[in-house]
C-alpha cells in the first residue's frame, strides 16, 4: 500500500486527465474509453437524478452520443488545480473543470463550472480512471462560504441530453 505517489505517478495521472479532455472534445471515442478501467464508472451528479455509466460499453455510449451532436463541436474542457493523493493501492483526486463552447465569432459560452472527484487505479500497467464524478460548483463544496446552505443543488436534465442516459442492460 503506497502512502505517497511518485512524481512519475503524479505526471501520468495529470496526463490522463488531459487525455480525457482531448479525447472527449475531439470526438475520439476509443481514446476516451481507454482513459477508464475496463469496469470504470462515470457519474454526472448535476441534474435532478444523477446519471451513471459503468463499464466500457456504457462509457462508449456516453462519448459517442456527444461526438454525434453537432452542437458539441468547439467544446473545450479546462481542468485546473488538480490535487492527487495516494489512496491504498490507487489514488484519488479532485480538480476544477470549466467547459467552454465556441460560438461563431463569439462571445463564447461557459457551459459548465464544476469539479471532478476521481478515483484512479493501475490497470494494464497504466493509471486509469476507476471512477469520475462530475459535480457542479455549488452545494456541499461551498458549505464553508457565508450565505451558502451546503445543500445539493440540481437542475432539470436539458432535453438535448436525454440520449445520454445509459442504455438499459
Amino acid at each position: 500500500m503506497a502512502e505517497t505517489l511518485s512524481p512519475a505517478d503524479r505526471q501520468e495521472i495529470g496526463d490522463l486527465v488531459s487525455r480525457y479532455c482531448w479525447a472527449l472534445d475531439t470526438g475520439d471515442v476509443d481514446s476516451f474509453v481507454d482513459c477508464y478501467c475496463h469496469d470504470g464508472t462515470l457519474v454526472w451528479d448535476a441534474f435532478d437524478v444523477p446519471m451513471e455509466w459503468h463499464g466500457s460499453e456504457q462509457l462508449r455510449h456516453f462519448a459517442q452520443f456527444l461526438a454525434d451532436q453537432p452542437s458539441t463541436a468547439g467544446r473545450q474542457h479546462h481542468v485546473t488545480n488538480l490535487l492527487v493523493e495516494a489512496d491504498g493501492d490507487g489514488a484519488r483526486g479532485k480538480a476544477f473543470v470549466a467547459v467552454a463552447l465556441r460560438q461563431g465569432d463569439g462571445p463564447h459560452l461557459l457551459n459548465v463550472m464544476g469539479w471532478y472527484e476521481d478515483s484512479y487505479a493501475r490497470e494494464d500497467g497504466s493509471w486509469k480512471l476507476a471512477r469520475r464524478v462530475i459535480r457542479d460548483w455549488s452545494g456541499p463544496v461551498l458549505a464553508n462560504i457565508r450565505g451558502q446552505t451546503g445543500e445539493r443543488e440540481s437542475r432539470p436534465l436539458p432535453p438535448p441530453l436525454a440520449g445520454l442516459l445509459p442504455p438499459k442492460a
